[in-house]
């Protein structure tokens, strides 16, 4: 009777084990996938969020911008959260935040930040 019993627990050792090793093997798939998206989606798009926010901080007077909403425009002046502009076409001023600001016209040296 030891033996069979022992028999019995080896069995089932060994099956519970093969049963972790195969719930193991079927979560390497979503692993993959979650590694995958994280390169090809996750991780672009933080770049391209931490160019912008340098692209707004780095505003100057003088810069060309072009806003979300499609206008264009001249900073007149920069302040924490916001920025005054002059519009290109009747040359009047408006106040938008940072946030509305898409792309700087206006390019600038790098080298000018050394």
């Amino acid at each position: 009777m030891d033996l069979i019993t022992l028999t019995a627990n080896n069995a089932a050792g060994q099956a519970q084990q093969q049963g972790m090793g195969g719930m193991l093997l079927s979560l390497l798939p979503l692993v993959l996938i979650f590694v995958v998206m994280w390169f090809f989606m996750i991780r672009p798009q933080k770049k391209k969020q931490k160019e912008e926010a340098k692209m707004r901080d780095n505003l100057q007077p003088g810069d060309e911008i072009m806003t979300i909403g499609g206008f264009y425009g001249r900073v007149i002046s920069v302040k924490d959260d916001s920025i005054v502009i002059e519009s290109v076409v009747d040359r009047s001023k408006q106040k938008i935040v940072r946030s509305a600001v898409q792309a700087n016209l206006t390019v600038h040296d790098e080298t000018d930040d050394k």
